[in-house]
């Protein structure tokens, strides 16, 4: 039910999400509410360049907390979500997966501006999730900033630290304005930030174990970031535990809403650099004053397991090849997208699907899975990479083969776009019977 309210403070935020869940365990409509959460659609500033103006934005806010926004593996959550913005707008949750259906655009309207909704979902696995609009940036007036989510372990992972960096990506004007993503870039300068600075601080002392949420928030742009003079150890791709590995040269590659978790022993002073593909900047450092005293840190152990399958039937599996982007294979701009289209595949639940997905632009293309982590393949297609994704950059010309457990009945989202400041997002559908 959509309500029209007037703007609410945090505390009247609260004093509702209470109320709502108090409601649900009272009358025994659902099982037991264990976390609440109240998202904001809103205006904002933020500070991009010294001596002008701050930037106007938009932004997904967390008004329930002060902080970063922690749930644990196994909640139920009720999310109040407050569209505060001239344009009809849902938050879309990436890393969230098959445990509830909130994708918009499959049968589901967005919040009209100056309206309220409420909704219940799952958290089946703990991970490093993001929510965000890009599925509306087609209707956006400024940029929007993401809202990274963290789902936490049921039992204790041994870090001193747990830190998010989620690094964004703005297109100024001279003015000091920002052009939203999806338009034209002309007379504009690239400019990240790392959790909204420009130079983004981090203390520690010697010898802590760092874990390190590195989120690319950015809409187009595939980054690698570094921390100079330690080993970045990846524990955790796109929410989904890894086998540990160490970053190549000590870089964490993403794509656009790509998520990695990463434990880094911190040893001395150094620097956060970040490479854009055609040049490297420092976005920040880690500042170490004092020594912690304690035995040498033994390599960590993985993660705990989020029960994702061990193995995927390759030979029994559905083999579907997916164009990437062209227009008249079924993709469209989500403004325009309709299920009363053809899906670009069906599968049976319980089935492994193959994916087989050809970049025929000239420039690379991020494709995105709903619903599903998936693996990516070898070569060969005879075993695949000791990590799940829901979020692979593909390289001009080429094709890259995934494959995941179709466990979710529903109809989820595909999306594609290339790494084009201009360029359309586009999104398709199939369906899980």
């Amino acid at each position: 039910m959509t309500t029209r309210i007037f703007a609410p403070h945090r505390r009247e935020v609260l004093a509702g999400l209470g109320a709502s869940a108090a409601g649900l365990i009272a009358g025994g409509a659902a099982p037991f509410v264990t976390a609440q959460l109240a998202l904001q659609a809103r205006p904002a500033t933020l500070a991009l360049k010294p001596g002008q103006p701050a930037t106007p934005i938009w932004e997904l806010a967390a008004v329930s907390h002060l902080r970063d926004v922690r749930l644990k593996r196994g909640d139920r959550c009720e999310v109040v979500f407050r569209n505060d913005l001239p344009v009809p707008l849902a938050p879309v949750w990436y890393g969230l997966n098959a445990a509830t259906a909130t994708d918009p655009l499959r049968g589901r309207a967005p919040a009209a501006p100056d309206t309220t909704e409420t909704s219940i979902i799952s958290i089946p696995s703990a991970g490093t999730l993001l929510a965000d609009f890009r599925l509306f940036e087609g209707g956006l007036k400024q940029p929007a900033r993401p809202l990274p989510i963290i789902a936490e372990e049921t039992s204790r992972v041994a870090v001193d630290r747990d830190e998010v960096l989620l690094i964004e990506e703005w297109r100024l004007r001279p003015d000091g304005t920002a052009v939203p993503p999806g338009q034209d870039p002309k007379d504009t300068t690239p400019l990240y930030t790392v959790n909204g600075k420009t130079s983004f601080e981090l203390s520690a002392t010697a010898h802590e174990r760092l874990r390190l949420r590195f989120i690319n928030g950015s809409q187009r742009t595939v980054l690698a970031i570094k921390l100079e003079s330690h080993e970045v150890r990846v524990m955790a791709l796109d929410g989904q535990p890894a086998e540990p590995f160490p970053a190549r040269n000590g870089a964490v590659v993403l794509a656009p809403g790509a998520r990695a978790d990463a434990f880094v022993d911190t040893a001395i002073s150094a620097p956060f650099l970040l490479h854009d593909g055609k040049e490297a900047r420092q976005v920040g450092s880690l500042t170490i004053s004092g020594k912690l005293e304690r035995a040498p840190l033994l390599p960590p152990q993985p993660l705990p397991s989020n029960d994702l399958p061990e193995k995927l039937d390759l030979k029994g599996a559905l083999r579907f090849d997916v164009a990437l982007g062209p227009a008249d294979a079924g993709w469209a701009r989500p403004a325009s997208f309709s299920t009363a289209s053809a899906p670009a595949f069906r599968a049976r639940a319980g089935r492994t699907v193959v994916l087989a997905l050809k970049n025929p632009a000239p420039i690379t293309t991020v494709f995105h899975l709903h619903g599903h982590p998936f693996r990516l393949l070898d070569k060969l297609d005879d075993g695949w990479k000791p990590y799940w994704l829901d979020t692979l950059a593909i390289e001009p010309g080429q094709t890259q083969r995934i494959a995941f457990a179709a466990t979710a009945p529903g109809r989820w989202l595909l999306e594609s776009v290339v790494t084009d400041w201009a360029a359309p997002r586009l999104v398709r559908w199939y369906a899980v019977e």
